[in-house]
């Protein structure tokens, strides 16, 4: 069982990196923002999990321990494989996918590509009770972090003529189904939220 590796970073792709350990060649399936802000020719420290089929072994890595605990939670899930319990840890911190099964909320892991309604479900229904509730803190920024989203882009959209109480309804439906990436542009967010809101031309108030 390989459990982790440190070595140097040879490349890197979407999804993965492939690190030097003793001059082999490890090719890792890791989420995407470790993939974007790893460095050619820099170390790095993975935790591992290596997955033994009939036709392959493939190895998925991790940052931090508790994304290696968190990804064999949800590989025990019904209907959830290695690429989609890659791809929730992708797309959710650790403390989000604890916050959204302590609150028995699966619309985070509906978001998530390849996560269908009915897997959502079993992965709050299943993880209930096994993982760590996230930190107040934690909770404290998500919270303080959306709020400010929200605001700014209701902000944004009454500057473009909309009624307050349709831009502030809007601001926070695009905001809660937008991905974590999204939530960093008010931007993105204001294209969706224009998308959603229809055809009516900026500067037509609405509501």
């Amino acid at each position: 069982m390989i459990s982790s590796l440190h070595g140097t970073v040879l490349s890197t792709g979407a999804d993965h990196v492939v690190i030097e350990v003793g001059g082999v060649g490890f090719f890792v399936f890791v989420p995407g923002d470790v993939a974007h802000t790893s460095r050619i020719g820099e170390q790095l420290r993975l935790h591992t999990s290596l997955i033994v089929r009939e036709d392959a072994l493939t190895l998925f890595g991790f940052t931090e321990s508790v994304e290696l605990e968190v990804f064999g939670h949800l590989l025990s899930v019904t209907g959830v494989g290695p690429k989609s319990a890659l791809g929730v840890l992708g797309h959710l911190t650790v403390d989000q996918i604890a916050a959204a099964v302590a609150d028995d909320d699966d619309a985070p892991f509906r978001r998530v590509s390849g996560i269908g309604p009915k897997t959502a479900k079993l992965i709050v229904v299943q993880l209930a009770g096994k993982l760590k509730a996230p930190s107040p803190r934690a909770a404290d920024a998500r919270t303080a972090t959306a709020t400010d989203v929200v605001t700014q882009l209701t902000a944004a959209l009454v500057g473009l003529g909309w009624s307050e109480k349709v831009a502030n309804e809007a601001a926070t439906e695009t905001a809660d189904a937008a991905s974590d990436a999204d939530r960093q542009s008010v931007s993105a967010l204001l294209r969706q939220a224009l998308a959603a809101l229809g055809p009516a031309k900026a500067g037509t108030p609405r509501g």
